[in-house]
Order: C-alpha cells, then structure tokens, then sequence
C-alpha cells in the first residue's frame, strides 16, 4: 500500500461525507499487513471514531472480507465473533464500512470508515474506492 494512494482515499472518504451530509467521519487504510498506512478524523467527529474506523478496517484484513459481510457472518454465528473480538484484543468490528482495497486480484491493504450509521459509512468507503481505485 502506498502512502499516496491511502492518502487519497483518506480525502475522497472524507469528500463522500461531506457530499452526503453524513455526521464527521474518520477514516484509517491499512496495509495488508494489518498496519496504519494513513489516518483522518474530519471535524467534529465522535470520541472513539478513529479506534472504530481503525476496527473496521483490521478486521477486514484479518478475516479477508468486507465489514458488511462480516455483519451477516457474525449475526448468524455471534460466539465465534464475540470469541473473535476478545482474542483480537478488541481488534474486530464487524460493523459495515470496512473496505477491501485490492488492484486487480493483488490486496493492497484495507480502508475503515466510522462516524455516522453502518449504511452510511459503508456508502462512504465504496464511493471513494469507486473514485481512486475503480
């Protein structure tokens, strides 16, 4: 994952927020590895919105899928995520706006997205990986 190409996820995230009146949005990219690449927080936003965004976007990485199919996932087999989220250190968020970032078949990273409801973040975090990466 470089820098540049998180970075401007990052400002398209924040772009797709403000475009669709969302409440402020934070918004962090991982690197494949599971590491912050880059990180922002528009202003204004809730207490705890980075850790969430943050979340999201790890447990993405950690398990291979998008936040919102994590959602399904953990509804129908909520011990395995409650076990999950304690062994991860709190690390796992099943909650819808943690994105995938891949070019072509290669994983780049992931992009994690909190700050208004799940649709609306999830929304945010598609708009921008449609804007940079599509």
């Amino acid at each position: 994952m470089r820098l540049e190409l998180a970075q401007r996820l990052i400002s398209a995230v924040l772009d797709a927020g403000r475009t669709r009146q969302s409440k402020p949005l934070a918004a962090v990219v991982v690197d494949a590895g599971g590491s912050i690449v880059a990180s922002a927080r528009d202003d204004g936003a809730a207490l705890a919105r980075h850790e969430f965004a943050m979340a999201k976007a790890w447990g993405s990485i950690a398990l291979g899928l998008d936040t919102r199919e994590l959602v399904k996932r953990a509804d129908a087999n909520p011990a395995f995520f409650s076990a999950a989220a304690t062994l991860l250190s709190g690390r796992l968020l099943p909650a819808a706006g943690g994105v995938l970032i891949k070019e072509g078949e290669q994983l780049l990273g992931a992009l994690g997205v909190s700050g208004d409801t799940q649709e609306m973040d999830d929304a945010c975090a598609m708009a921008a990986l449609e804007q940079i990466i599509r």
